[in-house]
Formats: structure tokens, sequence, C-alpha cells
């Protein structure tokens, strides 16, 4: 799982009897949030430096206050065991809950973890859909996986139709291996199937990856 960083923060709903009060609660809130990214960027810096202890510090209180980019770093830190006992449930729990509130590098963390029978996991299906709506978001690797997926038929109906068309699309957004599980598909593919699936990824690009 690689480190991808998310400039995300939530809002928090307040309500005044006056637009004086909601217009200074407003500014409280931008700038509460633009602390919580600063210190969520911190997290990260540390993460990378190595120094677990401190990004766990940056993290904890703004995860639990919720903030998706911070859980997805509690999450993290708990699925490679980084200043932490590592964690499978702890990390699908942090995933989770920043996934939900929409963080596509979460909902590919999450959806991965399904196929790796590690952390709180269901059946395929639930994978499945937690990498699909990264993918709809335009995360490149959750669409490779996608491909990989329909490759191996786990969780859907194998289809290298749509297996090509997935790894297209991934690779067409930078990711490598996403070529090379392409390439290696055609080999089984009749030149009807791969035009369909062509046919099919130029579609799902003009449909921003919705519904596809």
């Amino acid at each position: 799982m690689g480190v991808l960083l998310w400039s995300m923060h939530i809002s928090k709903a307040v309500t005044f009897p006056t637009m004086k009060k909601l217009t200074l609660a407003l500014l409280l809130t931008l700038n509460c949030s633009t602390a919580w990214a600063a210190d969520v960027q911190k997290g990260w810096a540390a993460q990378r430096a190595g120094d677990y202890a401190s990004a766990l510090a940056e993290w904890k209180l703004l995860a639990e206050q919720g903030d998706p980019s911070a859980q997805y770093g509690m999450g993290f830190l708990y699925a490679n065991g980084q200043g932490v006992i590592s964690d499978n449930k702890l990390a699908a729990k942090w995933f989770r809950l920043a996934a939900e509130q929409g963080l596509a590098a979460a909902q590919h963390d999450l959806g991965e973890m399904y196929f790796q029978d590690r952390g709180d996991t269901g059946d395929y299906s639930d994978g499945v859909k937690w990498l699909r709506l990264a993918a709809e978001s335009g995360h490149s690797w959750s669409q490779n996986y996608l491909g990989l997926i329909y490759k191996e038929g786990k969780g859907v109906i194998e289809d290298s139709v749509y297996a090509h068309m997935w790894f297209n699309i991934a690779a067409s957004n930078g990711v490598n291996s996403a070529k090379l599980n392409k390439d290696t598909l055609v080999k089984r593919m009749t030149p009807q199937d791969i035009s369909k699936a062509q046919d099919l990824a130029r579609e799902c690009v003009k449909k921003n990856y919705k519904d596809c």
C-alpha cells in the first residue's frame, strides 16, 4: 500500500441565531481545518522519516475528532506496524472511518484488505464496493486492482473484457504494472473482445469512471 497524501478535512455543522456569530464560527472552523491539514502533513513527514511515534502523536487526536486524512494515517500505521503493534482489525477500523468520508486512498486500502483476508473483512463483494468507489474517484491503483479482480473472477464474474478495460484505464493514468497486466491478458483474448474492451474504456473515461 502506497502512502497517498490528501489535503482533505471535515467541516462541523454549527447553528447560531445571528449572521455575525455564524461568520465567526465559519472563520474558526476554517482556521481549525487549516491547522488540522498542517498537522496531518507533519504526521506524514514524520512517517516518511521513520519517526512513527511523532506521526502517531500528530494523527491520533485528529483522527478521534473525525479528520479523514488523520484516520487514514492511523490505519496505515496499524496496517504496517509502524510505531504500534501491527493490528489489521484496527487498521480496517480507521480505513473504514476515512473511507466512509470519501477518502479514495482509504477506500482502496480497505478494499484491498478484503482480498488479502486481513482485518475486519467479509466477502469479496464488500472489497469490490470500496475499490469501485475509489476507482470512480480516479484512484488509478484501484482501477488496476479492479482489472485484477475481473481477470481472476473474485467478487465479480470473471470477465477479460472488463479486466482489459480497467487495466487500460489504469495504464493511461500512469500505473506501469497495469500495462503489463493488459499485455499479458490480450494473449488470451480475441480481436473482437479487445476492440470491445477499448470501446468500453473510452466510454468509461467520458463518464468520469462512473457506472463503468
